[in-house]
């Protein structure tokens, strides 16, 4: 078991103390790391103490008040950005604004934990805190040692797949030794749980594979005129299955019968794939998928829209980044690998210098919007 070292920095000692309590024999454990992690925690009361302490001492993690008497948080994280001290910051204030969110972000900041919190709410952001901790420094081992990240990953994320491996040897043995008798339907549940699982491992697999091949830039491109319309038509009837089983109706609306730009279709397939089963997914019984392309000048604008479950504000902004998947009782029956919507704003904008934007609103849907130039 490894200990995160972390600076509480607030001015308020109840704060400070419930956070320790809070923290006090909590762990985060996720299936990829290695370990669990506990949290060793120090207490200041001010920016200035917190400058002295980080001066002096290495520290994973800084829970950093904004309001601070003397110098503020935005202060002291600027400072921390200049020096490059190596450690995760993560804002705790109830006067979060926007222009304080551009601030922070622009210097580093993680997150922020909005004033007043639950004991759950700060535990479910020390957990994704310490995980992007841990995959940052473990990227940065990975570079310092000329490996590949693609087998590293690989290696880390084999323990996301012992589960479901492990599920289908049971479901397949108790249906070799006929456990609940001799009729075939009586098995209907375990062969739909076992498919489930194995759709899983495929997506996490593939995810996977298109994620290595973007960080090692090792993939081979074959850039040609593409018709997006006959992509996207191709991604809506690989996700019909699905679409079917939940009475999804999928809609294609297009200015030209044919949209082309210069991309690898392969990319473009990826692209449309993660839109579409994404909207699939998170959608509603009954709902609607609305996919429409058009041709602006010298870009290409695609919005995919659904009806589904939505995201807050806090949601989104976690939304693309690798390996996060939204949780809540809305999406804990739904299956994924953290990393598709990852890849595919990763592949808009670094290889084709495209934008990706989402608008969404809890119990209403979402809207991606993606920009690709015609010719890249």
């Amino acid at each position: 078991m490894a200990t995160l070292k972390v600076l509480i920095v607030d001015d308020e000692p109840g704060i400070r103390s419930g956070i320790v309590r809070i923290l006090q024999g909590f762990s985060v454990d996720f299936p990829f790391l290695e370990e669990d992690f506990t949290f060793d925690t120090i207490e200041v009361g001010t920016g200035e103490d917190a400058i002295t302490y980080l001066d002096n001492n290495p520290v994973d993690i800084v829970l950093l008040d904004n309001k601070l008497p003397g110098i503020h948080g935005i202060e002291v994280l600027e400072y921390i950005n200049q020096k490059n001290i190596n450690t995760s910051v993560m804002m705790i204030t109830s006067y979060a604004s926007l222009d304080l969110a551009i601030k922070a972000t622009n210097n580093g900041a993680y997150n922020f934990v909005p004033k007043p919190f639950t004991p759950q709410e700060l535990k479910t952001s020390m957990e994704s805190i310490t995980k992007h901790l841990y995959l940052r420094r473990m990227t940065k081992k990975l570079n310092e040692e000329g490996k590949t990240i693609r087998f590293q990953f690989l290696s880390v994320l084999s323990h996301e797949l012992k589960s479901p491996i492990n599920a289908i040897e049971g479901y397949l043995r108790i249906m070799q030794d006929r456990q609940v008798g001799n009729n075939l339907e009586d098995y209907d549940l375990m062969i739909n749980r076992s498919l489930e699982r194995i759709k899983g491992m495929r997506t996490l697999i593939m995810d996977m594979l298109d994620l290595t091949k973007l960080e090692t830039g090792k993939k081979n491109r074959e850039i040609k005129k593409v018709d997006l319309v006959e992509i996207t038509r191709i991604s809506m009837d690989t996700m019909s299955p699905m679409a079917i089983q939940k009475n999804i109706k999928m809609y294609l609306d297009t200015d030209q019968p044919a949209v082309l730009l210069n991309a690898d279709s392969e990319e473009i397939e990826i692209i449309m794939n993660n839109l579409i089963s994404n909207a699939v997914k998170y959608n509603k019984d009954n709902g609607t998928v609305n996919c429409v392309i058009r041709s602006d000048g010298d870009k290409i604008k695609i919005s995919v829209q659904d009806t589904g479950i939505g995201m807050t504000e806090d949601d989104i902004s976690k939304l693309f980044q690798d390996f996060v998947r939204i949780k809540n009782e809305k999406t804990k029956g739904i299956s994924g690998s953290g990393l598709g919507l990852s890849i595919m704003k990763k592949m808009a904008e670094e290889y084709y210098h495209g934008t990706v934007c989402v608008n969404s609103k809890p119990d209403i849907g979402s809207t991606f919007i993606v920009e690709l130039p015609k010719n890249c």
